[in-house]
């Protein structure tokens, strides 16, 4: 530790990737802090895909993992559904990328096109950002499983959860696919 330095120099900071991006408010109410951070995590997983192709995309880069970013982007278009419209608004939808006899399909099917992914995807978070407008943080959801409540700020905070969980798989991957990495 190096006594009296109060200050970071700039190349010592982690790169930050390219792209339009806003930091989520410091000070704010509980509901804009929540919902801008989950945007920030979502925007921060599109940006670790940016730039790559659909080969690119469909790439298992880390062995035994078989994760991949078009896996990762069909799984968080799944949980978006899922948990969004399907368990906490009551939706009666179709699940994606998921059927009883394929479980991991979102994840072990990654030949379809990546473009209708994120077409997917981009749909299911703007229908969850609805739902959310729309309700109040104590409003609350059933649990498909068991039928336990959870309340929609559980639920933002469970889902800042997933997303940044899964931009740091796509750290990883990105990072074996091309050597780009940042936060």
């Amino acid at each position: 530790m190096v006594v009296g330095m109060d200050t970071i120099p700039d190349e010592n900071y982690a790169a930050s990737w390219e792209g339009d991006r806003s930091e989520p408010p410091r000070v704010a109410s509980e509901r804009e802090i929540l919902t801008s951070t989950l945007d920030w995590h979502r925007r921060t997983f599109e940006l670790k895909c940016q730039g790559l192709t659909p080969e690119q995309m469909a790439m298992r880069p880390i062995e035994p993992s078989g994760l991949s970013l078009h896996g990762l982007l069909r799984h968080l278009t799944g949980t978006e559904r899922w948990w969004f419209r399907l368990q906490f608004a009551g939706e009666d939808v179709p699940m994606l990328y998921y059927s009883d006899e394929w479980p991991e399909q979102d994840f072990e099917d990654t030949g379809g096109d990546v473009e209708a992914a994120w077409a997917a995807w981009r749909a299911e978070c703007a229908r969850s950002r609805e739902i959310v407008a729309a309700a109040s943080l104590d409003d609350t959801g059933k649990r498909r499983r068991d039928g336990e409540p959870f309340s929609l700020r559980w639920l933002l905070t469970h889902h800042i959860a997933e997303y940044a969980r899964h931009a740091g798989h796509a750290d990883l991957l990105r990072e074996r696919i091309d050597g780009r990495a940042g936060h």
